[in-house]
């Protein structure tokens, strides 16, 4: 630290612990910043085990076909092809013509029309379900595409049977047999058309990369790939260009629009020796990046890596829907034995067929495992688009169930860095003459005092006078001739030095725990001012927003009692932890979790490490570029504490979908399995194999469309606190 930073040490060693106040500050601005891109990379790959995570990839469980499971394109080629197979199928089976009443030309060609496109259809449309359902016995796992394979291969050797006349003409169920691999090969195109969809979040993320960087080699710019970027490297950024690599500013500064990283529209100022993010853009002009870190290294990559993981990992919900799966199954098998042997003993063994077939084609529980991989993955993509990454699902389910939050103060309740928060001027003085003459003494100076000094005078828009013959003396204060004055500010060492007493008021900032620094010019005390760690805006929303949805809000601190009860008042938080060091916030989470709460604990990731992996949702906020935190369960990129109750919101929302859809899906089944059965037959009804299809297929658009609901929902911080607080009036 140069002389000039120093300058206010003592005075911040004399006040209650506010030396180590001040470098806490001072330990998470550098981690916040300068650490990201040595260890982002890294601690991605290896904060988080996802070795238990169950292949839901690509298409929530139906583990029969991972290898075609998102090849949207292939779906739908199979599905307009065998389309246009089925017509011919359908209107050349003379038992759709004797349905409908028409009369086909009586020509021996027209009979084979039927078997031989429906044999076609069969292996070539129906070759994804006969892999899937191979793979699911393999396995031993029997779920909807074994149930699918069941069916069609029902269908089609019943429709040779007939066609033999081995077996009873009406068993000729090659029209139905086509427009069932037809209307399924339907419903996986649009289930794979939504998953594909919710994967746009990383596309664009990777989008954000410009196609090519502009290296700086001696004298010449060269333009090469980003891959091709090592660290060192020193690359060129045009005005309204992307930064290809993580790097810090070696030259210019630029309002940089870091809306991926942090999910906030406002620019940020980027000045020379700050670190800048690969994706993120200069927008008013140019810079000079030396590259820091590349490839996987990076925070880019790493937001990537958390999207995947958690669009990867399982949950709860899906086991649930795969039990149900499995038991949908065994449903439909024994309900197809029993209708066989119901049919049979009834004297009617083509009915028993009929209706074995139906009951078959009709329990395909498809709708069931579109039901939660897709309302996950889009509550996932919605999330990433907010700024909020979620990087464990389960986390994502638990928050629902949270009635507890535990906010970090500093840094996350509060700005982290010291603030002008009152002025006590002599009489005589106003606060602004006060305020003007201190911001001209420090002007110079680049203590983190100082700098909220001079912020201060600037966000109130005082003309700051100029200022000579500056000089700092650490532990003291700083000195400088403003307007023909000595003008000198500091703390307690810089009154004894003078000879000079405290303003009264000093007692009362001090038990409040706040920083104090006396104005003296000419030697006489013209007036005092107070400094103290910032409350964010946004603080009072998110503790009245989490008070309304029934939440209890905790704080806890390193910093003295005093600090922490001032801010603590302020914000109407419930319980205040003080005075508690960094490897004891565990303990403290544990606490509450013993009173039989459901905790998450909100911190900025640094230091609380500990405290995020013991809660049952460990949020890391503010974290910015550094997303690589392996202990938190979700990360949001912005620094709003608001961003909390977005996840509280995207948790209820997503969990109230995903009952929705099981109930859906296995509701339809439970009671369309009977008809098909034909329980009603007595009564005259019984429920068509083209129809049950159809319903079938229809109740997968119903499972996707509700889902894609989700996709309406806000998440926007300020708008969650809106919504949460007016539901409490």
């Amino acid at each position: 630290m140069s002389e000039k930073h120093a300058h206010h040490g003592a005075e911040v060693d004399e006040h209650a612990g506010h030396h180590s106040h001040a470098q806490h500050h001072e330990h998470n601005a550098h981690q916040g910043h300068g650490t990201h891109t040595e260890h982002g990379g890294h601690e991605t790959h290896t904060g988080h085990d996802h070795a238990g995570h169950t292949d839901h990839g690509g298409h929530g469980g139906h583990s029969g076909h991972e290898g075609h499971g998102d090849h949207v394109g292939q779906f739908r080629r199979l599905f307009w092809i065998m389309l246009v197979l089925a017509v011919p199928v359908v209107g050349f089976n003379d038992m759709f013509a004797h349905l409908l009443g028409y009369h086909l030309p009586d020509a021996e060609w027209v009979w084979w029309v039927s078997p031989i496109l429906g044999t076609a259809i069969y292996f070539w449309g129906g070759w994804p379900f006969l892999t899937g359902g191979l793979s699911e016995i393999r396995s031993r796992k029997p779920g909807m595409m074994l149930l699918i394979a069941l069916a069609i291969t029902v269908a089609f050797l019943a429709s040779w049977g007939a066609s033999l006349h081995i077996l009873h003409h009406e068993l000729n169920f090659w029209w139905e047999l086509a427009l069932l691999v037809v209307i399924m090969l339907l419903g996986h195109w649009i289930e794979m058309r939504s998953l594909a969809q919710t994967t746009s979040a990383l596309d664009s993320l990777a989008a954000l990369l410009p196609d090519e960087a502009e290296r700086v080699d001696g004298d010449e710019v060269v333009k090469v790939a980003p891959a091709e970027l090592r660290v060192g490297d020193v690359v060129i950024v045009r005005p309204g260009a992307s930064v290809p690599a993580d790097g810090k500013i070696v030259d210019g500064s630029a309002s940089m629009d870091e809306s991926m990283v942090t999910g906030e529209s406002k620019t940020v100022r980027r000045e020379a020796g700050e670190n800048v993010v690969a994706g993120t853009v200069a927008t008013d002009s140019g810079l000079r990046v030396e590259v820091t870190a590349t490839g996987d290294d990076t925070a880019l990559a790493g937001i990537q890596k958390l999207v995947t993981d958690a669009q990867a990992s399982s949950s709860r919900a899906q086991r649930i829907a795969d039990t149900a799966a499995a038991w949908l199954f065994w449903f439909a098998l024994g309900a197809a034995v029993i209708t066989a042997l119901a049919w049979t003993l009834l004297g009617m063994p083509d009915a028993a067929v009929v209706r074995t077939i139906t009951v078959l084609v009709i329990a395909c529980p498809h709708a069931l495992g579109l039901a939660i991989p897709l309302v996950v993955s889009i509550a996932t993509e919605r999330a990433a688009r907010g700024g909020v990454l979620i990087k464990d699902r389960l986390a994502l389910e638990s928050m629902r169930t949270v009635d507890a939050v535990l906010f970090d103060k500093t840094g996350t309740l509060t700005k982290g860095e010291p603030t002008v928060t009152a002025i006590d001027p002599i009489e005589g003085r106003d606060e602004d003459d006060v305020l003007a003459l201190a911001a001209a003494a420090e002007a110079d100076s680049e203590h983190p005092l100082a700098r909220a000094i001079t912020g201060a005078a600037r966000s109130k828009k005082i003309q700051v006078p100029k200022a000579s013959d500056f000089s700092s003396s650490p532990a003291v204060g700083v000195k400088a001739t403003v307007d023909g004055a000595v003008i000198e500010v500091g703390g307690p060492y810089l009154l004894d030095q003078q000879n000079r007493d405290e303003l009264p008021v000093a007692d009362q900032w001090r038990e409040e725990g706040a920083i104090i620094l006396h104005v003296l010019a000419d030697g006489d005390v013209i007036g005092a001012l107070r400094l103290a760690d910032e409350i964010r805006p946004e603080s009072r929303d998110a503790v009245d927003a989490l008070h309304s949805a029934g939440a209890q809000v905790v704080m806890i601190t390193g910093d003295a009692q005093a600090v922490a009860d001032t801010v603590a008042k302020d914000l109407g938080i419930d319980r205040v932890f003080a005075g508690v060091r960094p490897e004891d916030k565990a303990a403290k989470v544990k606490e509450l979790q013993d009173e039989g709460r459901k905790v998450a604990m909100v911190g900025d990731g640094v230091n609380d490490a500990p405290a995020l992996a013991q809660a049952d949702v460990g949020i890391a906020i503010g974290a910015g570029t550094d997303v690589a935190i392996g202990s938190a369960g979700v990360i949001l990129a912005s620094s709003d504490p608001r961003s909390v109750l977005s996840v509280f919101e995207l948790s209820r929302a997503s969990y109230r979908k995903m009952k929705q859809n099981l109930w859906w899906a296995a509701g339809y089944n439970l009671i369309s399995v009977p008809l098909a059965a034909g329980i009603l037959a007595p009564i005259g009804f019984v429920l068509p194999m083209s129809i049950g299809a159809i319903l079938m297929s229809a109740s997968t658009v119903v499972v996707a469309l509700n889902a894609q609901l989700l996709r309406r929902l806000n998440l926007d911080p300020a708008a969650s606190a809106r919504r949460l607080l007016n539901r409490s009036e």
